[in-house]
């Protein structure tokens, strides 16, 4: 039942990533998983760009520099872990998201329509045994420098990818009723 692989989601962080290689048939299943997220007046706004290879290494140096350029104070360590981080995944996906040009409904629909294609590919990691982890630096802001996007894109955050071998911990919410108001 798709409650208990929506349960089973976890974040994976790229310290727990190990070496093996995604190919480029899983990504393109995720991808196709992002494809059929719902989509108000059909605008699919969801864009992405895979960055795989020698581009990990460059996103991360790219990251880093940024940083380093924009922060007043910048910290050792995180400019170490800009850089280093993206190379620790097998691939790490650009999530962006496309404006409608006519502006047919509210920006937020789009995002909300981009975040769920992203929790589609979270749910088939999840059930691929692929770790994964969204994160959104403030430094994507800064992304049409490193990336071609066309008018009316922007970048939203990265989807990292890689395989692990750590046991995820079980996790609990607050109980829904706590959450919800009955109106009857």
């Amino acid at each position: 039942m798709i409650i208990e692989l929506i349960k089973k989601r976890r974040s994976v962080f790229p310290a727990s990533y190990n070496k093996e290689k995604i190919s480029k048939e899983e990504i393109e299943v995720l991808l196709e998983a992002a494809n059929w997220a719902p989509t108000h007046k059909r605008t699919e706004p969801w864009r992405f760009k895979v960055v795989r290879g020698s581009s990990l290494e460059k996103l991360g140096q790219f990251l880093s520099d940024k940083y380093q350029e924009v922060e007043t104070n910048p910290k050792q360590f995180k400019v170490e872990k800009l850089r280093e981080n993206p190379k620790k995944a097998a691939a790490i996906i650009a999530i962006c998201m496309q404006r409608d040009p006519k502006e047919s409904l509210p920006e937020w629909e789009e995002v909300a329509a981009t975040a769920m294609a992203v929790q589609n590919m979270w749910l088939c990691c999840t059930e691929m045994g692929i770790g994964a982890y969204w994160s959104s630096p403030g430094l994507i802001t800064y992304m049409d420098e490193f990336f071609d996007f066309s008018e009316g894109e922007k970048c939203l955050g990265f989807f990292y990818l890689g395989n692990y071998e750590v046991e995820l911990p079980t996790m609990s919410r607050q109980p829904i009723e706590d959450k919800t108001v009955w109106l009857d």
